[in-house]
C-alpha cells in the first residue's frame, strides 16, 4: 500500500515490531534464541518477500547441510535434501513411492504457488490443482499408506504434524506436502543473526519509502486510532470482536465466535556447551529434526493433544540454528529451539517430557544444558497476543477454516464493516513467515476502496 503512494502507519503494540518474528538472549548472555518462528522454508519461497530487496537491508538466509533429519530408536535417520534424488535413495524400498509422491508436486508448485497461497478462488491451473488437492486435502494416514516402510511413514508423519491436525483429519497433509515441495525447492534455512531479521528488514525497506511505525500502541478499540481512510488488522478473531465488534454486522461477528482454535504449543530454548548429540550422525548436521519416532507414535500424541489430553511421548519439532549461524552462541557454544503440541491453554510443564525425548535420540543432551528458557500456552499468548491458548497458526486448519478463514465470505481479508480489514494468521492461507496473508488483504483493501489493482 505504501508501495502504491499511500500514507501508511503501522502500529505496534510491543516495544519491538516482529510478532513471533523475534530474537532475543533469554537464556545466557550471548546465546540469541528465536522467540516463536525459527526455520524460513515459506519465507524463502514467498512471492511478496521475493518481491522486495530485503537483501538489501540485511536479511541473509542460511542454508544447513541436511535441511531436515528424522531419527528412529536404532540410531538411523530419513532426511530431507534439496536434491529430490539423494533424499528419495535414502528412502530405501520407498524410494519409487517418494518420487511418485514429490515430483510432481515439484514441477508443478510454480503453477500453484500463488493459487495454494490465498483466498478460495478458482485456479488458473485447475488440472494441476486438482492433482495437488487430491493429496493436500487427504487425511496424513491415507497418504502414508503410498509408502510401505515404518521409517518412511515415519518421516511423512514428522512433516504432517507441522498441520497443527489430528493424523485422521481430512487436509491434514497439505502443510507437510507443501513444506516437503517448497524444501526441494528453496530448502528450510534460517535468517543469520535471528528470525528478527525478517522483521527488522522488512521494517527497514518499509520505512525507506515512506512508511512509519510507532511501538508500544496497543490498539483496544478503533476510537484510539487516528483518523484515516482505512485499518488493517493484524488481529484475531476475538481481538477483532473486542477492538470493533459494535461495528460488525450481527451475522459477521456470530461466525468469529464460532472461529475454533487449534492445539497450543510448549517451547523450549537451550543454551547448549556443544551440539546435540543424535545417535544418527546426520542428524548432527540438520538445521530441523522431527523427534518422535514412528508415524504411529506421533499420530497418537497429536490425537491427544486435541482432544485435550497431554502425552509422555510427544512429537517434537526440534531446531538447531547455530549449526549453520555461528551469531546464535559463543564461540564453541549452540542453540537449541523446540516445542511440542499440547491442548489449548494447557498449563503444564512439558519440560522433562520434552528433555527426555530429545534425549531418547541423543543420549547425554541433558548434559550438554546449560541453562534453559520455557514458555507454556499462557505465557507464548503474553508474547503475542494472536497465540490464543497458545496456537500458534491463528486458528485449527482443519476444511471449514482452511480456505475461508476466519469466516465464510467471498473476501475472507474484508470484514462486515467498511473500511476494517483483517490480514492476520487467521485469514488465508494462515499461519507461517510468508507475508502472504497481509498482502492479499492490501490488494483487497486497494481495489475496493481506492480502486487500485496490482
Amino acid at each position: 500500500m505504501q508501495q502504491q503512494g499511500l500514507s501508511v502507519l503501522i502500529l505496534e503494540a510491543k516495544n519491538i515490531i516482529g510478532g513471533g518474528l523475534r530474537t532475543e538472549e533469554i537464556t545466557l548472555t550471548g546465546f540469541r534464541h528465536d522467540l516463536c518462528s525459527a526455520v524460513h522454508p515459506m519465507a524463502a519461497d514467498s512471492p511478496f518477500f521475493n518481491s522486495l530487496p530485503l537483501g538489501d537491508f540485511g536479511l541473509k538466509f542460511l542454508y544447513p547441510e541436511i535441511q531436515l533429519a528424522h531419527p528412529f530408536d536404532d540410531g538411523s535417520a530419513l532426511h530431507l535434501f534439496s536434491s529430490i534424488a539423494e533424499t528419495a535413495k535414502g528412502m530405501g524400498a520407498d524410494a519409487d513411492a517418494y518420487l511418485k509422491l514429490i515430483q510432481p508436486q515439484v514441477k508443478s508448485w510454480p503453477d500453484l504457488q500463488e493459487d495454494v497461497l490465498g483466498p478460495l478462488h478458482f485456479p488458473k491451473h485447475p488440472l494441476e490443482m486438482v492433482r495437488f488437492g487430491w493429496s493436500a486435502l487427504s487425511t496424513a494416514g491415507q497418504l502414508a499408506k503410498r509408502f510401505h516402510t515404518e521409517k518412511a511413514k515415519g518421516f511423512w508423519g514428522g512433516l504432517a504434524v507441522h498441520s497443527q491436525l489430528p493424523f485422521n483429519y481430512p487436509g491434514s497433509s497439505g502443510i507437510g506436502l507443501i513444506l516437503l515441495t517448497v524444501g526441494h525447492i528453496r530448502g528450510w534455512p534460517v535468517a543469520e543473526g535471528g528470525s528478527q531479521s525478517i522483521a527488522d528488514a522488512l521494517a527497514s525497506y518499509f520505512k525507506s519509502i515512506g512508511g512509519k511505525i510507532e511501538t508500544n500502541h496497543a490498539v483496544k478499540s478503533l476510537d484510539q486510532l487516528p483518523s484515516s481512510h482505512i485499518v488493517l488488522l493484524d488481529v484475531g478473531p476475538i481481538q477483532l470482536l473486542e477492538i470493533a465488534g459494535n461495528r460488525l454486522s450481527s451475522f459477521y461477528s456470530w461466525q468469529l465466535k464460532k472461529f475454533r482454535y487449534g492445539m497450543g504449543v510448549f517451547k523450549i530454548d537451550w543454551a547448549l556447551a556443544d551440539r546435540i548429540p543424535f545417535t544418527a550422525e546426520s542428524a548432527k548436521k540438520a538445521g530441523t529434526v522431527h523427534i518422535g519416532g514412528t508415524m504411529n507414535e506421533m499420530a497418537a500424541s497429536e490425537l491427544a493433544a486435541w482432544n485435550g489430553k497431554h502425552t509422555e511421548k510427544p512429537a517434537v519439532l526440534l531446531a538447531q540454528q547455530s549449526i549453520v549461524d555461528p551469531k546464535r552462541a559463543p564461540e564453541g557454544k549452540h542453540t537449541g529451539w523446540a516445542y511440542c503440541h499440547v491442548p489449548l491453554g494447557s498449563k503444564m510443564d512439558m519440560t522433562e517430557i520434552i528433555e527426555k525425548q530429545v534425549e531418547r535420540f541423543a543420549p547425554g543432551f541433558r548434559e550438554r544444558i546449560l541453562a534453559r528458557h520455557t514458555m507454556n500456552t499462557k505465557e507464548m499468548e503474553t508474547l503475542n497476543a494472536n497465540y490464543i491458548g497458545g496456537d500458534i497458526g491463528g486458528g485449527a486448519y482443519n476444511l471449514s477454516q482452511l480456505f475461508t478463514r476466519p469466516a465464510l465470505r467471498f473476501a475472507p481479508y474484508r470484514s462486515s464493516a467498511r473500511g476494517i480489514y483483517l490480514c492476520s494468521a487467521s485469514t488465508p492461507p494462515g499461519g507461517g513467515v510468508h507475508g502472504m496473508c497481509g498482502y492479499h488483504a492490501a490488494k483487497k483493501a486497494l481495489r475496493d476502496e481506492f480502486r487500485i489493482s496490482i
